[in-house]
């Protein structure tokens, strides 16, 4: 092997050169950020980078929507970009792959909201809706229109979400992107001006210019990488047990003469918390999906009248598990069946037919884009309780962070985030203020208030005269309510709050 001779490859860079002659050893090749990233032949060592460290453009920590749409925009911008999924099993896929759990409902204008370069196939879709049903205790509506603009022509749709994220990932390597499942990441260095350093569970270390964490709402890796621009007390709402609801579902086949096969149905006031709420979602056959959304930590000690909560027991001294949930909701609903009459389907969901799985509801957060870190889905709590799990709020925000990062434009990634989804969080942000405190009775009032509003199904502004001082009153309210978050007002953590 020749010596090493000293050389300028750029006048602000001195590396030294190693010419090799029996055999290839990795070396480097220059980013779009101008740093060097390994290849074959001739090896460039610059200062502060280990011999064989990798380096690519952009790292993205999670391969959920969010995640592999950001690896699958940064490649289509011609950047080297690199999603990592730490891979979980799931009964319903071959291999690990990410968690897939959520109740996979695809209202019309979340397609457009998506902005997908491509259609989703039809193999992923499993019911074309045409509406759907909200109950309170005594009072029941059905919406066949969203009264939103969509190009979608039906009113949703129901989707198996572990063949999405598939989908997602063979798009994603399909525009040159990596997938890496098997091995999460296990710290970050961060450095915004050489790049940030990813070191794996394996050992492995990956350094990239541009970072975005799509780790959910747990934010496992998340909250660690804040802590570098942030004082830990403002990050206490993003703590997984304090700002995220859980949510359980259960795969069970209907009888037939049950099966609802067009319109989701919930129901609003059966559990206590003002977000808490069970679902059934009708899938392919007679499958559907059966589950509920929760808040984390409630109290049973602190919620006031008890006894009006359809699915509550007198006895219960906590608040009941998803399980029995799921089978109370069955057992009030249809009382003339037994649960028997709806088995599980033991080969769907991630393990015997069911699955947990958390959902950010809270507020979102900006990201630290002056250190080239970009937070994207769940993990910057753009989703909600409201959104069935947000899969259209995550692929969005991760393909804009995606796109901007493989342009090494990521700067404009809040500014940008906003303009795309902005109004649908304020919406939801909102709303969950309106309905807080909502007791059963205040569902019902709601309901027959939207219900004095619809004609068949759809709303009619030439009805608003009917919903008299109790409708008007609610709809005042919620409308204080988003005018309150005006200006980016629902955002809990802003960019100017980062030291960079």
């Amino acid at each position: 092997m020749s010596g090493a001779e000293s050389t300028t490859i750029l006048p602000s860079l001195s590396v030294v050169s190693v010419h090799t002659a029996s055999f290839d050893r990795p070396s480097y090749k220059f980013t779009r950020a101008g740093r060097p990233r390994a290849k074959t032949g001739q090896t460039f060592i610059p200062r502060g980078v280990p011999l064989f460290m990798e380096r690519i453009d952009v790292a993205v920590v999670g391969g959920g929507p969010a995640g592999t749409a950001a690896a699958w925009t940064a490649a289509r911008q011609g950047a080297d970009a690199v999603a990592f999924e730490k891979g979980v099993p799931r009964a319903d896929r071959e291999g690990p792959g990410p968690d897939s759990t959520d109740a996979a409902g695809m209202l019309d204008y979340w397609v457009d909201l998506m902005d997908l370069p491509e259609a989703i196939p039809d193999e992923v879709i499993l019911r074309e809706l045409d509406g759907a049903t909200f109950a309170g205790p005594n009072e029941r509506i059905t919406i066949r229109d969203t009264g939103m603009d969509a190009s979608y022509p039906e009113f949703g749709f129901t989707f198996h979400r572990a063949r999405f994220d598939d989908w997602l990932r063979e798009r994603c390597e399909a525009a040159g992107a990596g997938y890496r499942v098997g091995t999460g990441v296990k710290d970050i260095a961060i450095d915004p001006r050489d790049g940030h350093t990813l070191t794996l569970r394996d050992g492995h270390e990956v350094a990239a210019d541009y970072l975005i964490l799509a780790d959910g709402p747990q934010r496992t890796i998340t909250r660690g990488v804040l802590e570098e621009f942030i004082a830990e007390d403002r990050l206490d709402d993003l703590a997984s047990n304090r700002a995220n609801h859980i949510a359980y579902q259960e795969y069970r086949e209907f009888p037939p003469e049950l099966f609802d096969d067009d319109h989701i149905q919930f129901w609003w006031g059966s559990m206590p918390g003002h977000t808490a709420y069970p679902w059934v979602f009708p899938n392919d056959g007679h499958v559907a999906r059966v589950g509920l959304t929760m808040p984390i930590g409630l109290d049973l000690d602190d919620i006031p009248n008890r006894e009006s909560y359809g699915l509550l027991r007198a006895d219960d001294t906590t608040v009941p598990s998803g399980k029995e949930y799921v089978r109370r909701l069955l057992e009030t609903e249809y009382p003339e069946y037994d649960i028997e009459d709806f088995p599980l389907v033991e080969d769907r969901g991630k393990r015997g037919g069911s699955e947990s799985y958390p959902i950010s509801s809270t507020r979102p957060i900006d990201s630290p884009v002056g250190a080239n870190v970009a937070i994207v889905g769940g993990a910057m709590g753009a989703t909600s309780a409201f959104h069935e799990g947000g899969d259209h709020v995550a692929v969005r925000t991760g393909k804009i962070a995606g796109a901007l990062a493989g342009a090494g434009a990521l700067g404009a990634y809040n500014r940008e985030w906003k303009r795309a989804v902005g109004e649908e969080v304020r919406r939801n942000v909102a709303m969950a203020d309106m309905v807080r405190g909502f007791e059963p009775d205040d569902w019902d009032r709601t309901f027959r208030s939207i219900g004095q509003m619809l004609k068949d199904g759809r709303y009619s502004t030439l009805r608003t005269p009917l919903l008299g001082f109790g409708g008007f009153s609610m709809f005042a309210r919620y409308q204080r309510a988003k005018l309150g978050y005006r200006n980016d007002g629902y955002v809990q953590l802003a960019e100017s709050e980062y030291a960079i």
